[in-house]
């Protein structure tokens, strides 16, 4: 059996563990760097979200429903677009060859109107004979 003395030898005390195993308090500078790294973070993923959120908002959406080549120098594109209401776009159609080179390029603008989704037909036309036309893309304006 240990006698008393010996007993308390073996009493670990909270400021000898930190000192073997190296936790003792936190400084406030620790503290405060993790704070701003978590702040930063924040506000990171909330910027991004609004960007994205507000980019969005402008979005014009579009679905090519078909072409028709009328002759060697012309074009038709038919397609859907889906602005916002109440908002003016534009669309870039363009007419293609075999290469898939451009051979007609055409920007149209469209009025505001509180339709949703406007069925749309353009005639593009070409320096070359095309094989298919396209939208290259739409953008509220």
């Amino acid at each position: 059996m240990l006698a008393a003395a010996d007993r308390a030898h073996y009493v670990t005390t909270k400021e000898e563990l930190a000192d073997r195993y190296g936790r003792g308090p936190r400084p406030i500078r620790r503290r405060v760097f993790w704070v701003t790294v978590a702040t930063a973070a924040i506000l990171s993923v909330a910027g991004l979200s609004w960007l994205t959120v507000s980019n969005s908002l402008d979005d014009v959406g579009f679905d090519e429903t078909g072409y028709e080549l009328v002759d060697a120098r012309t074009v038709t594109v038919s397609f859907q677009a889906t602005p916002p209401a109440g908002t003016s776009f534009a669309c870039a159609v363009q007419a293609l060859d075999e290469d898939f080179g451009i051979v007609g390029w055409r920007v149209i603008e469209y009025p505001a109107s509180e339709e949703i989704t406007r069925a749309l037909v353009e005639t593009i036309p070409t320096v070359a004979q095309a094989t298919t036309g396209t939208v290259q893309s739409c953008w509220a304006t």
